[in-house]
């Protein structure tokens, strides 16, 4: 089969739509565009608070998409979104007065050094990688990263209006827990909109609280309909979204630091149990043996992450929503996720569009990022839970407590020099790396048995959250775009 030949099938209701098959034309865009609306929200939600271009960060998910898809050789059912896994070594990045730049130049390392690691899997398996880094550190990477980003809800984004952040905050809470199917995915995008209607229902209103308007589109009208994002200005500083002059960010060349570099590496951990669990639950639910394929998966996302970001673009990865809408509709055909990335492209040429998605009110981005970061940062105890993690074992409780500790506050540093110097997230990560291999080494042989998850993981129920399915070859991994 090439890959851009698909057998056409009439499946009967019920009947799944394998991968290297397609529906009717007309049939398989909708299913593309369905998608599109599943990534949207989280796609278009992080590089706003990454402070880069959003139009750009759509328009590079498609590119992305598809180069993943080539070289998965079309095996893999999946879409490229924008990736939450950086937004802690954004931040800190701008904390140390870095600028967008600075940021993707960043990511983009780590995007090659992911794809060296999907080279490493596929060469010599997954054992090799969980060997280094066991579900005990992985969870507590995953769990540093995100609580690391506590400060940022609180005390930059919620106090341009507590209460347009507490509501919107309780509005995704309640349609994430209490919608069903589809809808219940894109919880934080519609509480984005929630949010947004409110700040401007309070300004028809004048409810006091904030200075000025809370909603500004004057940015709106003057953005074009169509056209590719302009060039970012020279020498921005500073999260631009937090500035309130995020229109001034878009295509840009990275800028490469090496102090930067290490404040975002840690995200590598987090990707790569991310994309293993990914494709794990997406070989349960096409009932195919996609082993082979794990490595060139991981490798695919961090070449995604490399293009993405080499223009100014957001870090990729592959997304749970996307694999929630095959399980609820049981078609896994690669030609539906082709078409969602040329509609991701062709949205990303409509500068008003991101327009109206970068006028989005600091306080609306408080109350998405109170429930995001929470929930990163507990995906990293889910880790632990679906691995049997054993905490009475001072070789899993010593050295893991120190590094959360050191990794959840900002302002923990080690300086070396001054020029160099690691802090939060990247000292963290140290630590709970080195830390555990330093202590398996003296612990005695009793401790050293590897914590083992349970044998019989419960398949995917259309509709629900998606759980990977557990072999021997590696752990349970997290699900946080």
């Amino acid at each position: 089969m090439s890959m851009f030949k698909w057998d056409l099938v009439d499946p009967a209701p019920g009947e799944a739509v394998a991968p290297h098959q397609r529906l009717a034309w007309g049939k398989t865009v909708g299913l593309g565009a369905q998608h599109v609306v599943a990534m949207f929200g989280a796609t278009f939600v992080f590089p706003i608070i990454m402070g880069l271009n959003a139009n750009l960060a759509i328009m590079m998910s498609g590119i992305a998409t598809i180069c993943f898809l080539l070289i998965v050789k079309g095996k893999v059912p999946s879409y490229l979104g924008t990736s939450a896994a950086f937004v802690g070594g954004a931040a800190a990045i701008y904390a140390q007065q870095g600028g967008p730049a600075d940021v993707t130049g960043a990511i983009l390392v780590a995007g090659v050094v992911l794809a060296l690691v999907g080279l490493v899997i596929h060469y010599f398996g997954a054992r090799v990688v969980n060997a280094v880094l066991p579900p005990v550190v992985t969870g507590a990477v995953v769990l540093l990263i995100g609580f690391n980003l506590a400060p940022v809800a609180t005390g930059v984004y919620m106090p341009a209006d507590p209460w347009v952040a507490i509501i919107t905050m309780t509005a995704v809470i309640v349609m994430a827990v209490g919608l069903r199917g589809f809808v219940g995915r894109i919880a934080i995008f519609l509480g984005l909109l929630v949010g947004y209607l409110l700040s401007w229902v309070f300004d028809l209103l004048s409810v006091p609280g904030v200075d000025g308007d809370r909603v500004d589109w004057s940015g709106v009208k003057d953005a074009a309909w169509f056209g590719f994002p302009k060039e970012t200005a020279e020498g921005l500083v500073g999260n631009q979204n937090e500035l309130g002059n995020l229109s001034a960010v878009g295509w840009h060349l990275p800028n490469f630091e090496l102090s930067f570099v290490l404040l975002v590496l840690p995200a590598v951990i987090a990707l790569v149990a991310e994309n293993v669990g990914h494709v794990k639950a997406v070989a349960e639910m096409t009932k195919t043996d996609l082993d082979p394929m794990v490595g060139r998966a991981v490798a695919a996302d961090g070449v995604g992450t490399v293009i993405a970001t080499s223009v100014g673009g957001s870090p990729t990865t592959t997304y749970a929503e996307n694999i929630g809408v095959m399980a609820a509709t049981r078609v896994y055909s690669t030609a539906a996720y082709f078409v969602a990335a040329i509609v991701a492209i062709t949205l990303g040429l409509v500068p008003k569009f991101g327009a109206i998605i970068n006028a989005t009110p600091p306080a609306v981005l408080g109350g998405i990022t109170l429930v995001l970061y929470g929930m990163i940062g507990l995906l990293g105890a889910k880790i632990w839970r679906e691995n049997n993690v054993d905490f009475a074992k001072p070789l899993n409780l010593v050295p893991i407590g120190a590094g959360i500790i050191l990794g959840i506050v900002p302002e923990s540093t080690l300086r070396f020099s001054d020029d160099f110097a690691l802090t939060g997230i990247a000292l963290g990560t140290v630590v709970v790396v080195a830390g555990y291999h330093l202590a398996r080494m003296v612990a005695p042989p009793e401790h050293r048995v590897p914590d083992v998850a349970p044998a019989h993981p419960v398949p995917p129920v259309p509709g629900q959250p998606i759980e990977a399915p557990q072999d021997q070859h590696t752990h349970k991994g997290a699900h946080a775009e």
